[in-house]
């Protein structure tokens, strides 16, 4: 195994396209013997919501715009970069609790408070676009 794996994915924005490239980064963490649990659940899901949230919110579902990937995988962890041509958004301000009364019948807001509690570290920062990283470490 080597001690890194990248992977650079660019795609239009289409929610079409999410499963295809998270299946990509999956095969990806598995052909680097990455955890089974975390590949069958962490990952899926949280690259998922951060794909789903790049391409309907950042890049407000025109396929005009872009949406990459990218994925490093070493024997420490994976980091996940996904970027979108958005403005970029405030990740405290955005992270809302969905068990708290006020947001039970809310359909929205869950996905940064997934991709925090499936993930060790999530940042945003702006890049050529708006950046959320993703981190999650090897058990």
């Amino acid at each position: 195994m080597a001690s890194n794996a990248a992977l650079d994915i660019r795609f239009p924005s289409d929610v079409q396209q999410i499963e295809e490239v998270v299946a990509q980064v999956v095969r990806r963490c598995r052909e680097c013997r990455f955890d089974g649990r975390q590949l069958s659940l962490n990952v899926p899901v949280a690259l998922t919501e951060a794909l789903s949230n790049a391409i309907l919110r950042g890049n407000c579902d025109d396929a005009r715009k872009q949406v990459r990937v990218r994925a490093d995988v070493s024997e420490l962890r994976l980091v996940l970069e996904v970027e979108d041509e958005g403005e970029g958004f405030d990740l405290e301000a955005c992270t809302q609790d969905p068990t708290s009364l006020e947001n039970l019948a809310r359909e929205d807001g869950r996905g940064l408070f997934l991709m925090r509690s499936l993930m060790d570290e999530v940042e945003r920062y702006r890049g050529a676009g708006n950046v959320v990283r993703l981190t999650l470490i090897r058990r």
